[in-house]
């Protein structure tokens, strides 16, 4: 083909790769590693303060909360009396639950008698059991109390679809969004409950919701993002020592026009 040249075609060149590249790999590496050390204790004292507080003995939910202070009280026990207006329930997911595909209920709590609603993420439900017909057994109609853990509101990451509150459609637990589309305040409270298997079955089987264990499940692989970033320091200086050894820089062969 005319004015096509191949590989074949074209002399080859050699070119010196730069030491200092290796040089800044090694430099990165380390400063990864060593701010992973200092996340790591950030981590460890997150975790340990948050189980402090599960210790505690859990806190009746005053009748009017400031969201700016719900910092202060993640993960705090803390139980509410009220009456659960199941004709605003909302289903985020889809959630899975020990390999079965479902939705985290989330149901607005009445309390008092000035109407005040909070949010309470009450558990997961079987897809099958979407249906409120299908659950009757999970929709109580009197007061109850919710025993749970107080949580600061979720922030969703770039990779989380768009809730889309008109069609039912909620993909993740945007409080202030479904504070505003039930009336209700942005306090958002994690039921709890035993892990017990077999009730957790008993009470999948009549689609009442099953909460969450009461624990910190916080992840925290900073350790091992330590070893990582230390062992490719490591590795990249051995490498760097061996290069800088020769007499002569090392060399690639590369074409002119490629």
């Amino acid at each position: 083909m005319e004015g096509f040249k191949s590989i074949v075609d074209n002399p080859p060149q050699l070119v010196s790769v730069n030491k200092k590249h290796k040089k800044s790999i090694y430099l990165l590496a380390f400063a990864l590693g060593s701010w992973q050390i200092k996340r790591l204790d950030w981590k460890t004292e997150l975790i340990a303060r948050f189980e402090d507080r599960l210790i505690r003995p859990p806190l009746p939910l005053p009748p009017t909360i400031d969201p700016s202070v719900i910092a202060d009280f993640d993960y705090r026990r803390v139980f509410a009396e009220g009456r659960l207006r199941h004709d605003q329930e909302i289903l985020v997911g889809p959630r899975i639950h020990d390999g079965q595909d479902g939705f985290n209920v989330i149901t607005p709590l009445e309390r008092g008698e000035d109407g005040s609603k909070i949010l309470v993420s009450r558990g997961w439900i079987s897809k099958v059991k979407k249906d409120q017909a299908t659950r009757r057994e999970g929709l109580p109609s009197g007061p109850i109390v919710v025993a749970g853990l107080l949580r600061e509101p979720f922030i969703s990451n770039m990779f989380t679809p768009q809730n889309i509150p008109e069609k039912g459609q909620w993909y993740f637990p945007d409080v202030e969004a479904m504070a505003r589309w039930t009336g209700s305040e942005p306090i958002w409270i994690e039921a709890t409950m035993s892990p017990d298997l077999p009730m957790a079955l008993n009470f999948e089987d009549k689609g009442i919701p099953i909460g969450r264990p009461a624990e910190v499940n916080l992840r925290n692989n900073h350790t091992q993002y330590i070893f990582t970033w230390y062992a490719l320091g490591i590795a990249t200086s051995i490498m760097f020592y061996i290069v800088a050894r020769k007499p002569t820089g090392r060399r690639l062969r590369r074409n002119v026009d490629w």
